[in-house]
């Protein structure tokens, strides 16, 4: 019997990681303190819109602040009682941002219902003037996060979705405040205030699905265990594969552990080196623990050997 580990790659992964902490701790600071404003100016102008969009802020600042704090820990190296270190705080955080952005959400529906119902006097300048602040401020933000790891990152991807969906937020007071002020239509809060609720609930239902299948460690969305197993199965000397298990750690770190029946007569060695090279190369996975079993073996069809 043999087992390989391969340490996860570090190299790139600290560039991005040095990355997001920055573009975290900038937007944190930006979405932070117009997040201020935007409620007072939600109070004074009267307008739900402006206030359910100081409210999906709020949800950002505690988001960004969590992303954040969730890096830092993240980055500290493994113990004894955490053996992967703290890296799966990363995908807590991201979970617990997704739940953040529907429960707000839902609030805003309630909140727009009561206004359908009676349409209240809203000040339509002071509202345009915050609201295309607002938008400028989301831009910059989401122009920030845009420079981290939004793609291969949930957690950044679920922070840069909170800062997207306020950028449609103040597209929508915008649009409202206009309405407002040349048509007096006020209506046109409540109905601006329903349709970023639900691109919100999307967005965050989105975030929520996929950090709870890394949570429930399910195999990522880029690897087909079928196609894997079939790849290692075309190796010449491997002649089955079993307790084949594919999960995240995080977000961005695959890994894998399986075992491999090969015959008797083989070098475990050489094996594992080709098997290491086809996850590696094919499907881009370099945390690995792999069992050779030798054919006919007491333990090929079991968990563990004796």
């Amino acid at each position: 019997m043999a087992h390989s580990h391969e340490e996860h790659s570090h190299g790139s992964g600290h560039h991005h990681g040095t990355n997001n902490k920055k573009a975290l701790g900038i937007a944190f600071f930006l979405i932070t303190i117009y997040m201020v404003v935007e409620v007072i100016g939600g109070f004074v102008t009267n307008s739900l819109a402006l206030l359910s969009d100081a409210g999906h802020m709020l949800s950002d600042s505690v988001a960004l602040g969590v992303s954040f704090l969730a890096l830092k820990l993240g980055g500290k190296k493994p113990t004894n009682e955490k053996t992967f270190g703290f890296k799966r705080f990363e995908i807590l955080a991201a979970f617990l941002n997704g739940i953040a952005l529907i429960v707000i959400a839902l609030y805003i529906l309630w909140e727009s219902y009561k206004r359908f119902l009676d349409p209240p006097e809203v000040m339509s300048s002071g509202m345009l003037t915050i609201s295309i602040v607002g938008l400028l401020v989301n831009i910059t933000a989401a122009f920030i996060l845009m420079k981290g790891d939004t793609s291969g990152n949930l957690n950044v991807r679920s922070a840069f979705l909170h800062v997207m969906g306020d950028l449609l937020g103040s597209v929508g007071a915008i649009i409202a405040a206009l309405l407002i002020m040349f048509f007096n239509w006020g209506i046109a809060d409540p109905i601006a205030s329903v349709i970023v609720s639900i691109l919100i609930i999307i967005s965050g239902w989105r975030v929520t699905k996929d950090s709870f299948h890394i949570l429930m460690e399910g195999t990522p969305s880029n690897i087909d265990a079928s196609v894997l197993k079939k790849a290692l199965l075309s190796l010449a000397e491997v002649k089955d594969v079993h307790d084949l298990h594919i999960w995240s750690i995080t977000s961005d770190f695959p890994a894998l552990s399986c075992h491999l029946v090969v015959d008797a007569q083989v070098g475990n060695e050489n094996v594992l080196s080709k098997a290491k090279k086809i996850l590696h190369d094919e499907f881009h996975i370099e945390h690995t623990t792999i069992q050779i079993d030798k054919e006919n073996s007491t333990c090929t069809n079991h968990n563990h050997c004796n």
